[in-house]
């Protein structure tokens, strides 16, 4: 019917149903102008993110909400243990991050075509329902009633370094047909905020750490030394500081060669720190010196470990890579920190610390080495 002939009634119901539809592109409109501005701020906080722990912090409070998804997890390949290694040494709390997951290799990931399918371009993303069978290894914890998911591919420089999972109880939510430009973007400043955050993490580690024994330095040790008494003062736990030396280690490097010297460090290092527990630091402080920082320790059970540590290193002569073999011994001084003396600085009790094992380790030394001597004030 044409506009002249359509009545008032027709007319009023035309227009009503014209504001209908604009008021529905206005409140789309609005709704993908929130979803844009949401996406760009996360993508703001995940380039900004420093550390791993906040980056994939991040990633697992943001983007559900962000999306409307019930779960997102992460697959890392590290096929070494490198990458796992060196968070765990820099006191990154992976329980805290249950949707985690480290795989060996990019065959793990669960949308990796087979060798056979003579892959030349890098994966695409696998939008579809949930089998446990298959997918159970991306999600760890799966939330009840999981129904479809999207696997999309983490790659830097077509190589693949992950996988980003997005999981819904919407059966609907992510099906073959579904386009994945968005998602893949998505994925690909992920992937390249991972590799970055990755690298510097990796850079500070190889910072804090000796390159000969792969214990931290003494540049670690002061740093840790300061957030642990912090750490005590304010939960009143002990701090105790083991200062430990080889015995005559000059004559070592003369008797085996400067190599034959590297070999003892090492074990040294070793067998030290088979003794200690994982909230312990074990750092080298240069030539043949180490010191120990034991966590909620009082002297006498510090006392404890070091005989264990010296007992562990003299009881059983080391194996050289020449065939040889060496007896060796070390002293060991012991201090704890039981007043904080909260009226001083921290760095300067941490100083004093140190300053007081380092004293009886002279005393150990003087009184005849291989033994362990503590210092009573």
């Amino acid at each position: 019917m044409s506009e002249q002939g359509a009545s008032p009634r027709e007319l009023e119901a035309e227009n009503e149903s014209l504001r209908a539809r604009m008021a529905y592109l206005l409140e789309q409109a609005e709704r993908n102008h929130d979803i844009m501005c949401r996406h760009q701020a996360f993508d703001l906080e995940i380039v900004g993110a420093g550390t791993f722990p906040d980056l994939i912090g991040t990633i697992f409070r943001s983007l559900p909400a962000i999306c409307d998804l019930d779960i997102v997890t992460l697959c890392l390949v590290d096929p070494d243990a490198d990458i796992h290694t060196v968070m765990v040494k820099l006191g990154v709390a992976f329980a805290a991050f249950p949707q985690l997951v480290f795989v060996d290799s990019d065959s793990a990931l669960g949308f990796v075509p087979s060798r056979s399918a003579h892959l030349t371009a890098p994966s695409r993303p696998l939008l579809g329902p949930y089998v446990p069978s298959l997918h159970q290894a991306m999600f760890p914890q799966p939330p009840a009633g999981l129904q479809s998911i999207a696997l999309v591919p983490l790659l830097r420089n077509k190589r693949i370094i992950g996988s980003l999972n997005l999981g819904s109880v919407d059966p609907g939510r992510f099906t073959p047909a579904l386009g994945t430009d968005f998602i893949e973007h998505m994925a690909s400043i992920i992937a390249i905020c991972l590799e970055n955050v990755i690298s510097n993490e990796m850079l500070k580690y190889i910072g804090l750490t000796d390159a000969l024994t792969g214990v931290y330095n003494r540049r670690y040790i002061d740093r840790r030394l300061l957030e642990e008494i912090g750490r005590a003062r304010r939960q009143a736990y002990r701090i105790s500081c083991l200062y430990i030396d080889i015995d005559h280690f000059k004559s070592v490097n003369d008797s085996v060669g400067h190599q034959g010297g590297d070999e003892v460090l090492r074990e040294v290092a070793g067998r030290i720190k088979a003794e200690l527990r994982l909230s312990d630091a074990l750092g080298r402080f240069g030539g043949e010196e180490f010191v120990v920082l034991l966590i909620d320790a009082d002297l006498e059970s510090a006392t404890m470990v070091a005989q264990r540590i010296r007992s562990s290193i003299a009881d059983a002569p080391f194996a050289l890579s020449t065939g040889e073999t060496l007896p060796i011994s070390v002293s060991i001084g012991v201090a704890t920190l039981d007043d904080f003396e909260r009226d001083h600085a921290i760095e300067g009790v941490a100083q004093q610390l140190v300053a007081h094992a380092d004293t009886a380790l002279y005393q150990a030394k003087e009184s005849g080495r291989n033994r362990v001597v503590r210092f009573d004030e």
